[in-house]
């Protein structure tokens, strides 16, 4: 490579081979001015030389040399392939392969061709075939979307199963309730009488704090009310009222009997003995309960005419999740009658059964609720997609004329599961009667009002009556979302796993099914005989 120099005095240029052996020329440069004939010369002789420059990088190129000795070498071996119409042999490749591939992407796939099981399958065909560029990505294509389909199949299919398991009762649970169904017709002490005569005055006295809890699943109720007494400051002023269904009754009541929570009071009572829900007339509850077209929708066939193409495995989730048959069963309609229910009573905090109370709750029977009718918390100022960031949007279908007229898309929503309702206040209210007129429209409309269960009627029934109360008190979505905050959970008052993944369920998420299952009474001879939560 060429090399120029000037001496330190600056009065002469000497040109130079890289390697040092030779000098191939001296120019002397005058102190105050270069003559003509000097310049003539110098540029004479680098016209000569360039050539050769631009001829060594190209060979450098061709011979791939690892390393360059000088700037001017390494400034050569970039551009002079460039300067000599050459193209980089990899960067062809990769421009004839995206051509190949842009080509095939719009290509009809043969239905007759055979596709391969997996890749290396597809290479070793690939090896005795022979195939040529255009063929292989014709293949390829078709095998990633051979996999492409398969895996959406799976992902599908997946869901379903998921559905079945979140719907179905566990062996265990099933066991435990026929056990003790069982004990109740053979054990006089599995039939007491809770609560006992002397307490019975307790039921409807205001100065204890009152839960009610409707439910069939007996394991739940037991953990609800274990973990909202072993959580209080005050035992003592708990009355819990434990509703549930004929069939259930039996071995509630005698869980219950046979395993007392003193110093807490508890009331069992099936939905037959209610007399106020004997004599009234109900149409609308017997009507979804009994509607084909509502039994169809939430017990029949969910794949036919999903058309699953047009979906994403997120939305079809979201619809199952809107198809659980709990969405039509009495006892979860039953919270819009609790002030008939229960005459009495002036104030009470409503549980779902998939809660734990992990701190007292007497402080919220001193919450004022500025003349509201349900303490509950706001669903829309979180950021999650599953639970926080709920508006009536997420819940109504707005291209019905109905809920376009009368309902805002963005009012925030609120969380059933864990209420402080004040029953003086919605004595005085026309809720239950808005509930059932809407129920009511919404069957009219073959269900194209909303979708989802209770909670779609009660946004609507208790508008303007809800005052927001602190997220700590009520924590949602461990039944959602496996990356739920672990330390987010051990500061809530109250964590609900409401969704599919249940804590007695083997789809539960095993780091969050702690938090229930260490209020379960292992020590009871039927949970242990019944494997509970082994099964």
């Amino acid at each position: 490579m060429m090399q120029l120099s000037f001496s330190p005095s600056m009065r002469s240029l000497t040109i130079s081979s890289s390697n040092g052996f030779a000098d191939l020329m001296k120019i002397k440069i005058a102190a105050r001015h270069f003559s003509y004939r000097t310049i003539f010369h110098a540029i004479l002789i680098l016209a000569f030389l360039l050539p050769f420059v631009f001829i060594l990088t190209a060979v450098v190129t061709l011979e791939s040399v690892p390393n360059c000795s000088s700037s001017l070498g390494c400034l050569g071996r970039r551009w002079g392939p460039s300067f000599l119409g050459r193209v980089d042999a990899s960067e062809r490749l990769v421009r004839d392969l995206y051509m190949i591939l842009n080509d095939v992407n719009t290509a009809v796939i043969p239905k007759d061709l055979e596709l391969p099981d997996s890749f290396n399958q597809l290479v070793l065909e690939m090896k005795n075939n022979q195939y040529d560029a255009r063929t292989f990505a014709l293949l390829l294509r078709a095998t990633m979307e051979k996999f492409e389909r398969e895996i959406r199949e799976s992902k599908f299919a997946e869901l379903m199963n998921k559905h079945f398991a979140a719907t179905s009762i566990p062996k265990g649970i099933h066991c435990l309730s026929l056990r003790l169904t069982d004990e109740y017709s053979s054990n006089v002490h599995a039939r007491v009488q809770l609560p006992s005569p002397e307490l019975l005055p307790l039921l409807s006295d205001n100065s204890y704090h009152h839960f009610i809890l409707s439910t069939d699943n007996v394991l739940a109720a037991s953990v609800v009310v274990a973990s909202a007494v072993q959580s209080s400051l005050k035992p003592e002023k708990i009355v819990f009222h434990v509703i549930t269904d004929k069939k259930t009754y039996s071995a509630m009541h005698s869980w219950f009997a046979l395993n007392p929570v003193s110093p807490a009071i508890i009331e069992v009572k099936g939905i037959h003995q209610f007399d106020w829900l004997m004599k009234e007339n109900i149409p609308v509850l017997e009507a979804v309960e009994n509607n084909k077209g509502v039994r169809t929708y939430y017990h029949g066939n969910h794949i036919a005419g999903a058309k699953l193409d047009d979906t994403t495995p997120r939305m079809f989730a979201s619809k199952l999740q809107w198809k659980s048959p709990k969405y039509i069963s009495l006892l979860n309609h039953l919270r819009i009658y609790i002030p008939e229910l229960f005459p009495n009573l002036e104030k009470v905090v409503f549980l779902d059964d998939d809660v734990v109370i992990q701190r007292d709750l007497s402080p919220l029977w001193e919450l004022d609720l500025g003349g509201k009718v349900n303490g509950a918390v706001e669903t829309c100022r979180g950021e999650d997609d599953w639970v926080m960031s709920k508006h009536f949007k997420n819940y109504f279908n707005f291209s019905n004329p109905l809920i376009a007229k009368h309902l805002d898309p963005d009012e925030c929503a609120w969380a059933y599961g864990m209420n402080v309702f004040d029953l003086r206040a919605w004595r005085n209210t026309d809720i239950r009667e808005t509930y059932e007129y809407w129920l009511k429209e919404n069957l009219k409309s073959n269900m194209t009002m909303w979708k989802l269960g209770t909670l779609p009627p009660a946004l609507i029934a208790f508008r303007g009556h809800i005052h927001p109360i602190n997220p700590s008190w009520h924590m949602l979505g461990l039944g959602y979302q496996i990356k739920t905050d672990v330390e987010s959970v051990k500061k809530a008052a109250v964590i609900h796993y409401n969704g599919q993944s249940k804590p007695w369920l083997q789809i539960g998420f095993d780091h969050l099914r702690p938090f229930w299952s260490k209020y379960v009474n292992h020590s009871n001879e039927f949970v242990r005989s019944c494997r509970i939560l082994e099964s």
